[in-house]
């Protein structure tokens, strides 16, 4: 344990397993994220191998037995966290359940996070073959999607043993494996999908055209929309889900994320509105922006985000919601 706040260059993350509290009173960030993160007192980091696996336990880590007594935080409150394609979509994650916590006036509560660049890496490979672009010159992947299940069992099965009671997965493409690492666990697993669907229902939207189905706009990467499960939550809720067609993926979504890789951000944010207005001309309510390369592409005061929804922002609610119940045994 850590006597006193820790600072840490973004690098010490990489890979790394934080253990802390949501604070309410402490932003961890301001609107863009900074090159440092504060951890809260009595925090301690766990590192993975190269492999990205975690090494043998030692006698008395508390790493060995799912009992309270073992484990490194026994609080019925506490959430896991498990990144995703990068450390700043979790760290954005973070935020957002400070920013909601704070809103509610409710204070802190405890999580493990874990960030593994070797994930990271297999996910943005996993991702960026899924674009058909040419000029990329992207080869078909090694990309293993049983090694990349593994590898997320290996980490849910971390944090059960660490004692969390809760885990989440604020990262779109990581819910393709969702079923996969849900199996036999032994504590909630949220699903972003799941909480972003059950919010627009309860919200009890009216069509925008008179006889026609309650539609839903989705704008993500080619990877997240072939997994299907964000169609597959939305519809199960009787929601019409409407996706860009091929010319809008091929010549604005995907130049858009080209652009972003050129540092061309001007480029990127004149693509995306006009692929979001495309949507919107098809009389959807909303459209569910779910793409972490795209998130913050364009600036808060666009009066297009407000037709938009981040997925993230649920999944935050979802797990505020999940934790304030646990605290008072509901």
């Amino acid at each position: 344990m850590f006597d006193g706040r820790l600072a840490m260059p973004f690098h010490t993350l990489n890979p790394c397993h934080i253990l802390g509290h949501v604070n309410t009173h402490r932003a961890l960030h301001k609107s863009r994220l900074q090159p440092v993160l504060a951890i809260p007192p009595s925090s301690i980091l766990l590192h993975t191998d190269e492999s990205g696996k975690f090494p043998d336990s030692k006698k008395g880590s508390g790493l060995r037995g799912r009992d309270s007594s073992d484990s490194l935080l026994s609080h019925e409150n506490t959430v896991g966290i498990i990144g995703g394609i990068s450390v700043n979509s979790a760290l954005n994650f973070l935020k957002k359940l400070v920013q909601v916590s704070s809103k509610e006036g409710k204070d802190s509560f405890p999580f493990v996070l874990c960030s593994d660049p070797v994930l990271n890496k297999e996910l943005l490979s996993h991702e960026r073959n899924s674009c058909p672009s040419p000029r990329r010159h992207n080869k078909k992947s090694p990309s293993d999607h049983s090694a990349i299940a593994e590898n997320l069992q290996n980490k849910r099965v971390f944090l059960e043993k660490s004692g969390v009671q809760c885990i989440v997965m604020p990262c779109h493409i990581l819910h393709s494996w969702h079923d996969e690492v849900s199996k036999g666990c032994s504590v909630p697993l949220l699903h972003m999908g799941e909480c972003v669907a059950r919010e627009l229902k309860e919200a009890k939207l009216k069509p925008l055209e008179a006889g026609s189905p309650l539609r839903i706009g989705l704008l993500a990467s080619n990877a997240t929309l072939a997994a299907g499960f964000y169609q597959e939550k939305l519809q199960s809720e009787g929601f019409e889900v409407v996706l860009p067609d091929r010319a809008t993926m091929e010549h604005t979504i995907i130049p858009a994320i080209e652009a972003l890789d050129r540092n061309d951000m001007e480029g990127a944010q004149n693509l995306l509105r006009i692929a979001l207005q495309v949507l919107l001309v098809r009389a959807v309510n909303t459209v569910i922006l779910a793409s972490d390369e795209m998130r913050d592409v364009l600036p808060q005061d666009d009066p297009l985000l407000k037709k938009c929804i981040d997925p993230l922002d649920a999944l935050a609610r979802s797990t505020i919601k999940w934790a304030q119940a646990a605290e008072k045994g509901i």
